[in-house]
């Protein structure tokens, strides 16, 4: 089993969770932080003393205060610590369950376990820091049809946004005013209508509703 993990998260009381279930795999050493920076920063230090940590296992959503962050989410974290320390295995544990989320995590920058925080989320962290220690890949039940190729489809977070517009009911109008409002480019109607006709040929959605439906049944809004 592991000997020595790191627990980031900015909530006292999930880290206390995640801490019980690391103490009943009766792993050695076990530290934790509340800030993506301190935890890069330890796993840095943790490697110069070469004394590194076997296991991170990381929040991807991290709340703003006074303090500023190089790393503010645990997103960036993990995209930082895979291009520097690549050895490290890194388990997500998040509320978020989007599959286009778990795959990038997975597929592009190496994550091993995607858990996702619920009922059972610190029985499935429990499965996971196992699975992950015999070099395999777990994700939780809610999120295990990210890696089927069946949904390996190409949507990025702008078509993300669009179609979550959709389903809740804004015209392309609506849309348009609403991502200008945003400074969020392209904005314009041409341009929004010709987003959305490319995702209904991707996805081979019949209309608007179809096309909605169809984005929900495979759990990327």
């Amino acid at each position: 089993m592991f000997k020595k993990v790191l627990i980031s998260d900015d909530l006292g009381s999930i880290n206390q969770g995640v801490l019980s279930v690391v103490n009943k795999l009766n792993i050695k050493e076990t530290q934790q932080v509340q800030y993506c920076d301190d935890a890069y920063l330890k796993i840095k230090k943790a490697i110069l003393d070469d004394a590194p940590f076997d296991l991170l296992i990381t929040d991807l959503s991290f709340v703003k205060d006074h303090r500023e962050q190089k790393y503010s989410s645990g997103e960036a974290l993990i995209i930082a610590l895979n291009k520097e320390f690549p050895k490290l295995k890194v388990i997500a544990y998040s509320v978020e369950d989007r599959l286009q989320k778990v795959r990038l995590l997975i597929n592009l920058h190496n994550t091993n376990a995607y858990v996702c925080k619920g009922r059972n989320g610190l029985l499935e962290l429990e499965k996971a820091i196992q699975t992950v220690y015999k070099n395999k890949i777990f994700l939780s039940p809610q999120v295990a049809q990210a890696l089927n190729p069946k949904t390996n489809l190409e949507i990025n977070d702008f078509d993300i946004t669009l179609i979550t517009l959709l389903s809740k009911g804004f015209s392309q109008d609506d849309i348009s005013i609403y991502l200008k409002n945003k400074n969020i480019t392209p904005s314009s109607l041409s341009s929004i209508e010709k987003h959305l006709n490319k995702l209904r040929i991707q996805f081979k959605a019949n209309n608007a509703i179809h096309l909605v439906a169809i984005v929900k049944d495979l759990g990327l809004i």
